[in-house]
């Protein structure tokens, strides 16, 4: 990235041509700099003026890289003049420190991601991946998980419940490629195929939970369900909203047709891109922030 005649632009090599694009500084919030990527000092000054947020990323948006502020995995490098909206920060902190109402955040987050699990896996485009679930009988699983949200008497409960969810899940993709037994590993112990791409998916996931958070303009200490005193835990929340629609399926399916790692990376950022993840994560957010303290 460079600046022409005082614009920021992309530049690419083309063969014996150069190609560029004027990027919109004083519309941009934030732009992802994916690997092999460079920049220019003026070009970094130029969206220091604009209060642009410039983070380093991975290919394909997700995940960030490098720690400078949060012990997960996030590098931002912020205007000198921060113009990211407070509003939702403000929203968030009037609920946040009432136990009844982030609780309530919580479930909503949790109705966000079955609303989500049930769209997406009844998708067309799955079931000709060999992705062949019961509709019928997770229909009937999410909707009991729905009946008995508003039962949650507290965040422990809350997330037995999820794990409960969680579980019955795993069942239904394993069974749904045929992939035999299968039991969930933790993060990075697992040998098989499905647990190292559900490991690597997740990972990505996360990724997109902290741009989210991160332009919005909440800290990531600020978690609703997964540990209050975890600094990232709100990543992990917000993750929640797309992994298990998105990701877990694709896990199964990669690991019984054999797909290496760059295959399967690649085919969670073309889902993540096809169905807006990061937008739904964004406006599921903005949503709770501006909702939740209004409801009491």
């Amino acid at each position: 990235m460079l600046t022409n005649g005082g614009r920021v632009e992309y530049l690419t090599d083309a063969g014996k041509d150069s190609l560029y694009w004027n990027i919109p500084i004083a519309n941009t919030t934030t732009i992802l700099l994916g690997t092999g990527t460079s920049i220019t000092q003026s070009a970094m000054r130029g969206l220091a003026k604009a209060g642009v947020l410039v983070g380093f990323c991975g290919g394909g948006g997700t995940p960030l890289f490098s720690a400078n502020e949060f012990d997960f995995e996030v590098s931002w490098f912020s205007p000198q003049c921060e113009y990211r909206p407070t509003e939702y920060l403000q929203a968030w902190v009037q609920f946040w420190f009432d136990d009844k109402q982030r609780l309530d955040a919580a479930k909503t987050l949790q109705l966000k991601r079955l609303n989500f699990i049930r769209h997406h896996w009844a998708k067309k485009v799955l079931c000709d991946e060999g992705f062949l679930i019961d509709l019928v009988e997770l229909q009937h699983v999410l909707d009991k998980f729905c009946d008995d949200l508003p039962l949650a008497q507290d965040t422990m409960q809350l997330l037995t419940m999820e794990a409960r969810l969680s579980k019955l899940l795993f069942k239904f993709a394993a069974k749904a490629v045929h992939y035999g037994d299968f039991s969930r590993s933790k993060k990075g112990q697992g040998t098989d195929p499905a647990n190292k791409f559900l490991d690597h998916g997740n990972y990505l996931a996360y990724g997109l939970g902290a741009s989210a958070t991160w332009v919005l303009g909440l800290p990531h200490g600020l978690a609703v369900l997964h540990g209050k005193t975890r600094r990232g835990g709100l990543v992990f929340d917000a993750a929640d909203l797309i992994k298990d629609a998105l990701v877990l399926p694709l896990a199964f399916v990669a690991a019984v047709r054999g797909d290496d790692e760059s295959d399967f990376r690649q085919a969670c950022i073309r889902s993540f891109t096809k169905h807006e993840a990061l937008d739904f994560i964004i406006d599921s957010l903005k949503e709770i922030a501006l909702t939740t303290g209004e409801a009491h």
